[in-house]
């Protein structure tokens, strides 16, 4: 877990993102993070909440599987006791990696997806792991 090579393809390849947990909330990181993201690193973002709310001009969804194309990353900012369920909706849709940010664990969770064949990155923040890349 945490293969510095899957990260630094993650962060390297552009790719659609489905952002958990992000609203237009300030004081929430999600918000900042998708945005670098998206502009900094190329990112399509995908707004996935429970009030399925525009974020960033970007139309929100109320879960994964609303969303009507290929999702590659799953970027979770969820807590760790809902991080599970976040998962195991990144498996039925097919998405090819699931990233729970800095404080999100799951061992069981992250399990699944590796059996499942997902690229699975846990308990960091992509701008956290950039800098690490010359990112």
């Amino acid at each position: 877990m945490n293969d510095p090579e899957v990260i630094r393809r993650l962060l390297t390849t552009p790719a659609r993102w489905a952002v958990v947990g992000l609203s237009n909330n300030p004081l929430r990181a999600a918000l900042g993070v998708s945005l670098q993201l998206r502009d900094r690193f190329g990112m399509e973002i995908v707004p996935v909440n429970l009030g399925g709310q525009d974020v960033h001009g970007e139309k929100g969804y109320r879960k994964l599987a609303d969303f009507p194309g290929r999702i590659n990353v799953v970027d979770c900012f969820v807590n760790s006791q809902k991080v599970g369920a976040v998962v195991d909706q990144a498996i039925e849709v097919g998405a090819d990696a699931v990233w729970m940010q800095l404080g999100v664990i799951d061992e069981a969770a992250a399990e699944r997806a590796r059996a499942a064949g997902l690229d699975v990155v846990m308990n960091t923040c992509p701008l956290i792991e950039a800098p690490k890349f010359g990112l």
